[in-house]
């Protein structure tokens, strides 16, 4: 018959339960005081808080003691001073009054030629070209409207109208073609790409209207970036259409685009949805070779078999695989999802969307030139 609740004071172990503590310890010793709690409650059946076996065990003298440090020993030092991320190498004296988007002063001087004014007729710019380009560094990585801006920046008007005179004149185009040379250099690669992939993603867009339209195969209503990207990632092209263009329609923009720039394309991986006519099309009119990447369970397709192949089994239709070289484009795709600005059209221009691209893409690349 279980004993009614004892009311009143709270219980104390008595010298029977501590002769029985003293066994458990030396029976385990590393155990922990939760385990040891639970162990002498079905030991006794005594029904006890934590509180009061911590206290009943200071008392008795019971304490956890760490084993001695060998005489001689050293603890290991990890390389550096074993912290992560940004250090003072990283900093410079104007952090502390920028903001996180801001270009600091080692990726202005990469930059600062692409946006400073040469001079020319005129009068010389009232406000500093840098600010101006760290105001739309802002706008484009918090997704902001250009009004809010805050009042550190330059006025919002002057810096809209000369970020729409840049877009215009391809200046983010051109900033991001000289660090993607550089990123090459980085990485051993020669300056022309010679191989692209290319793919497509439909995002969605705000009221503010402008050009969208129906993708009925994503369920997306708003516009599609085509990307085409080289082996790095690294943007070559971009065209922004209506989400109801098809696959196969963006890709004839935006390969003539990457094509016109890099006569050194000799071959371009794509996906199912450009295979065909389309391909055949991309072929013939650019003299480069469209592979074709195509999911292994892929029931449209199938696999060729005959009696002198060896069997093989097909892998699920659901499965994830990962597919050559496509992964690359997705992994672009994903980046630029980083900037809130790029993850819903605000604007009403495609071509606005796609100067939002090339600097989104610049500030990943001026952030890995220098502190990569």
């Amino acid at each position: 018959m279980e004993q009614p609740r004892r009311k009143g004071p709270a219980l104390k172990l008595q010298e029977r339960e501590l002769d029985l503590l003293r066994t458990l310890l030396i029976e385990h010793p590393m155990f922990t005081v939760a385990q040891l709690h639970a162990l002498l409650q079905a030991r006794t059946g005594v029904t006890i808080s934590l509180g009061t076996l911590r206290n009943a065990m200071k008392r008795a003298g019971i304490k956890r003691v760490l084993p001695p440090v060998p005489s001689g020993f050293v603890a290991p030092v990890p390389p550096g001073d074993g912290r992560y991320g940004y250090r003072d190498h990283h900093r410079d004296a104007g952090d502390a009054e920028r903001y996180s988007t801001s270009l600091t002063d080692a990726e202005w001087a990469l930059v600062s030629a692409v946006f400073e004014w040469d001079g020319g007729p005129g009068k010389p710019p009232l406000h500093p070209r840098r600010y101006v380009v760290d105001a739309c560094s802002y706008v484009v990585r918090t997704g902001c409207a250009w009004r809010l801006l805050p009042k550190s920046f330059p006025p919002w008007n002057a810096v809209y109208k000369l970020f729409r005179r840049w877009s215009a004149e391809g200046r983010f185009e051109q900033m991001h073609d000289r660090l993607r040379g550089q990123w090459r250099q980085r990485a051993e690669r020669g300056l022309e790409p010679s191989t692209a992939i290319l793919d497509s993603q439909s995002t969605r867009t705000s009221p503010q209207g402008g050009q969208k339209g129906y993708d009925a195969g994503k369920r997306v209503k708003g516009r599609k970036r085509n990307l085409v990207v080289d082996t790095l990632g690294l943007l070559l092209a971009v065209v922004v259409t209506a989400a109801s263009v098809q696959d196969r329609d963006g890709a004839v923009p935006a390969m003539a685009q990457a094509c016109a720039k890099y006569p050194s394309l000799k071959r371009v991986f794509v996906d199912s949805a450009y295979a065909g006519r389309c391909a055949e099309a991309l072929q013939q009119t650019h003299q480069i070779e469209v592979h074709v990447v195509r999911h292994p369970g892929n029931r449209s397709v199938g696999h060729w078999q005959a009696p002198q192949l060896p069997l093989f089994e097909l892998p699920p239709t659901r499965a994830y695989v990962r597919l050559p070289k496509r992964w690359i484009v997705e992994r672009s795709h994903a980046w630029l999802e980083r900037a809130r600005r790029l993850v819903m059209h605000h604007d009403r221009l495609p071509q606005v969307s796609e100067a939002w691209v090339w600097l989104s893409e610049s500030r990943r690349l001026l952030r890995g030139l220098v502190y990569g």
